[in-house]
């Protein structure tokens, strides 16, 4: 009887150790699935004019590429845009050259704590994929209405505003994309290219080129065709 006792004991003991092993294993899967989520790229635009891979939104369809990493806090892409924008914009309808955007958030410190940055790049990445014939205009429109480094920057509803007027068919989807930062976490988890020194940064045919804010040494310069 001792015996038989002694066995019952010990498949009880065997049976609550599977369990525990158990128990472990599902809390380390849903601390590795929590964190991944808090940590990976979130939910991601869908349209083809956007490349989820790279962070590109690409305008255009040129024999030649022309990749641009800005920052819609960085007053330095504000010049640059200003100085080579338009010939940048003249290339693309020309069908000359296939424009990369990169739209990055490095300046996230520099906006008093409401992550501009990642609320404005993540807006456009949000209208690309909602209203892409707009998307640059919309862009173009960012930059004219730059708030300074280090201000808190522009509010959602100002950022939507900013959309209307530059003609994006601003829907009520579109509308909570934008104010509920749907694509932060996928803007944040891209950045600049190896061997880039901030922002802004430009690439022609893939070849990083130093700038000097004139189109046409930076840009019209490197092209091939």
């Amino acid at each position: 009887m001792a015996q038989a006792a002694a066995g019952k004991k010990n498949w009880f003991a065997i049976w609550v150790s599977v369990a525990v092993v158990v128990i472990v294993a599902v809390v380390v899967g849903l601390v590795v699935w929590m964190n991944n989520a808090s940590s990976g790229p979130g939910a991601q635009p869908a349209s083809s004019n956007i490349n989820t891979s790279t962070g590109a939104i690409s305008f255009g369809s040129g024999p030649n590429t022309v990749d641009t990493y800005v920052d819609f806090m960085c007053p330095y892409c504000g010049q640059f845009e200003k100085t080579e924008g338009d010939t940048i914009k003249q290339l693309v309808a020309d069908n000359k050259i296939t424009l990369n955007l990169h739209p990055v958030t490095i300046l996230d410190r520099a906006s008093q704590g409401t992550k501009f940055s990642s609320r404005a790049a993540s807006a456009m990445f949000a209208v690309a994929e909602s209203d892409p014939a707009n998307a640059y205009a919309f862009m173009e429109a960012m930059f004219r209405n730059q708030p300074q480094e280090s201000s808190a920057g522009l509010a959602d509803a100002q950022i939507v505003s900013i959309a209307k007027g530059a003609g994006v068919n601003v829907t009520a989807d579109l509308e909570k994309a934008i104010t509920s930062g749907k694509y932060v976490k996928f803007a944040q988890s891209h950045g600049l290219p190896d061997g880039a020194k901030g922002t802004p940064t430009l690439a022609v045919n893939g070849t990083l080129v130093n700038i000097t804010f004139n189109a046409k040494t930076d840009i019209v310069a490197n092209l091939k065709n």
